[in-house]
């Protein structure tokens, strides 16, 4: 059977040293699998070598196919500086000027963690609160607002070049998901994830400078992405609110969202921990699937407020699923606990 030694020496005839390579894992069947480390300015340039490399081991006994892949190790962009400008976006000015008095951002550092539940529900809550609310649905790959807000089946209108939000009890309601088809995938690139968010804070409707919104909530994506750092640059926002499981791996995402954003001076306005606790319908015993306590423990750790505990209910799913609004104390308990500008 071929040896890692046999294969190394193979790629030594190409130009390969053992510290270009990765990953590397022969089968019981001869199948050979490796990575080779590039420079990342040079990666479209080196398939030729790439191609040496699978023929050269290739052509061991023993071997019966070879697979190698180029990959290339990035330098982490410094999101402290100010001019950090992965795709262009540069040349579109800073929205200082949209008719809205403050913007908050709900996100979380991983998917699956209820964020889409506090946005919505937040933004009903401001709602009952006698002041005028926006919620923009900034998820583009998986936007959940047009169901959760039951509007999914209508279509936004245009008025004086602008979008005309669509509105639901009193929210005006802005998603990717009215401009698209319900099954339709959007399989977009990075820039286009930024331009998008970016229209849908500028081209759409949203006040005037006479009667300006109140607060605009936003559905963040999961993650520490393009369309956090085009939030973040892009728009005066007024702080974020972290949503997180007590579970360790959530807490691990949400504090990379944490240090993301105070990276990119937004304010962290707190820490939401759902599917805190489950209460049996039928007995009424309290169990902590996911743990219990972890997100509040992180927001003392870092610093950070403890906004609240929200339950994982099936009243809540139900709700949600079927595009009504939660009327729960914990939201409108969250609501009051925000600091905003008049």
């Amino acid at each position: 059977m071929v040896t890692k030694d046999d294969i190394f020496d193979a790629l030594k005839e190409v130009g390969l040293r053992p510290v270009d390579i990765g990953g590397l894992h022969i089968t019981e069947f001869g199948q050979v699998q490796f990575t080779i480390e590039v420079d990342p300015a040079k990666g479209t340039e080196l398939e030729p070598l790439r191609q040496k490399a699978e023929q050269a081991v290739n052509r061991l006994n023993g071997v019966t196919r070879t697979m190698a892949i180029l990959t290339a190790q990035r330098k982490a962009p410094d999101l402290t500086v100010k001019n950090f400008d992965p795709h262009g976006m540069s040349k579109n000015p800073k929205l200082n000027n949209l008719p809205i008095k403050n913007i908050v951002a709900v996100a979380s550092g991983k998917g699956g963690v209820g964020k889409s539940t506090v946005a919505v529900n937040l933004a009903y809550a401001l709602r009952r609160r006698g002041l005028k609310v926006g919620l923009l649905d900034a998820d583009i790959y998986g936007p959940s607002v047009p169901l959760m807000t039951g509007i999914k089946s209508q279509k936004p209108q245009i008025e004086n070049e602008k979008l005309v939000p669509l509105e639901h009890n009193g929210l005006k309601v802005m998603s990717i998901g009215f401009l698209t088809e319900g099954d339709q995938a959007l399989i977009w690139r990075g820039p286009m994830v930024q331009t998008a968010l970016y229209q849908m804070l500028r081209d759409v409707a949203w006040g005037s400078a006479e009667n300006p919104m109140d607060v605009l909530v936003i559905d963040m994506p999961p993650g520490t992405g393009d369309a956090q750092l085009t939030l973040a640059q892009k728009v005066p926002v007024t702080g974020a609110i972290i949503v997180s499981t007590p579970q360790d791996i959530s807490l691990i995402d949400a504090r990379k969202a944490i240090e993301m954003f105070r990276k990119t001076d937004v304010a962290i306005l707190g820490v939401v921990e759902n599917m805190s606790t489950y209460i049996c319908s039928q007995c009424g015993h309290e169990d902590h699937i996911f743990g219990h306590g972890g997100a509040a423990r992180e927001a003392e750790k870092l610093g950070v407020p403890f906004l609240a505990e929200i339950p994982l209910s099936i009243h809540i799913r139900l709700k949600s699923d079927e595009g009504k609004i939660i009327e729960d104390p914990v939201f409108d308990k969250i609501a009051s606990t925000l600091k905003l500008k008049g």
